[in-house]
């Protein structure tokens, strides 16, 4: 069985963590998703991309601030809109270059999505964006700049921003129209430009949404039957950073909701993911099939189409309903009367 597939590309599965973030890197990087969507679209499954923007967002706002004497500074979301065409033309000319006349076009959407402005979010940011610093030049960027800033799980500072929590994607009919076409669609980009609505009226709204919760917004209202969050490391670990950290090929729903409430996935890293899987997966009744994984670019095919041999170690981690089938956290899938996933 196939369907629609949402992969949410996270920023950093475009900078990887060694990488400067050249338009080279990203580029290569588009590229080995690029692949992975062609495989998925030669099994007939249809695709939307979610990306995140958390470096790039963090790199132009930096570039703002530092040429505020020149031109105007623009807020926030003004520069999600930038990123969202930038990255958004990056994918689409990866899918171009790989996929050819297998599809009828790559299509980049700008995307807004609804947020409320009572959200506790904008009093408590948390949404890390940009590069690492020092904890020096950390604390000068509080008091020269105003800049909220924390540290990251160990390797540095980081400026956080309110993520508020999304709503509707408002283009959401335009994306399935254009689905339904035929065409690979990039939406979404950054989690979407947050906006409220105001008298009648869309507003922009200073924050960053967080783009695995928009991912699976918009795979709810694309009815999508795959949620892939794809990031920078293959798989989901327990324990990480322990003597007894191992490797998760398969959870249910509530094993994830249970680790996620131990505290075994950091709130500014594996947390939303985990929190947007079990969100998507407990959306729908269990008939639906639907499914969520996490792993990288490369291991997107494999991991969606585990029926064709995708083996323990060469896949990513899928997160199913505790009804539909028997799971192993270290093995592969049982499958329900024999059925593949």
């Amino acid at each position: 069985m196939t369907g629609t597939a949402v992969l949410a590309m996270g920023g950093n599965a475009l900078i990887r963590e060694s990488e400067r973030g050249t338009i080279d890197e990203q580029y290569a990087n588009a590229l080995a998703m690029a692949k992975s969507v062609r495989s998925l679209i030669r099994k007939g499954w249809r695709i939307i991309i979610v990306h995140g923007n958390g470096p790039q967002v963090g790199n132009l706002a930096i570039q703002q601030a530092e040429s505020a004497d020149l031109v105007p500074a623009q807020p926030l979301f003004a520069l999600g809109a930038m990123t969202q065409g930038a990255v958004g033309s990056l994918i689409c000319l990866a899918l171009h270059e790989v996929c050819h006349e297998e599809i009828s076009g790559a299509v980049s959407v700008i995307t807004h999505v609804e947020v409320d402005r009572t959200d506790p979010a904008f009093e408590h940011p948390t949404k890390p964006i940009g590069p690492f610093f020092t904890e020096a030049i950390a604390k000068e960027l509080t008091e020269t700049r105003g800049w909220t800033m924390v540290e990251d799980s160990g390797r540095g500072h980081r400026r956080v921003v309110p993520s508020p929590v999304p709503h509707a994607p408002v283009e959401a009919s335009a994306i399935n129209t254009l689905i339904d076409a035929g065409y690979v669609v990039v939406a979404a980009g950054g989690g979407g430009i947050p906006v409220a609505l105001e008298s009648g009226a869309y507003r922009g709204v200073d924050a960053v949404i967080d783009k695995d919760f928009a991912a699976e917004r918009l795979a709810d209202a694309s009815g999508a039957r795959v949620l892939v969050m794809v990031t920078g490391v293959p798989n989901v670990k327990i324990n990480f950073g322990t003597p007894e950290e191992e490797t998760v090929y398969n959870l249910t729903t509530s094993e994830a909701a249970t680790h996620l409430a131990d505290g075994q996935f950091p709130p500014g890293s594996m947390g939303p993911k985990i929190s947007a899987a079990v969100q998507f997966v407990e959306g729908a009744p269990v008939e639906k099939n639907r499914f969520a994984a996490i792993t990288t670019p490369e291991l997107v095919y494999a991991t969606v189409d585990n029926a064709h041999g995708a083996i323990q170690g060469h896949r990513g981690t899928k997160i199913k309903p505790d009804k539909s089938t028997k799971t192993s956290q270290h093995g592969d899938q049982e499958q329900d009367q024999g059925k593949s996933a």
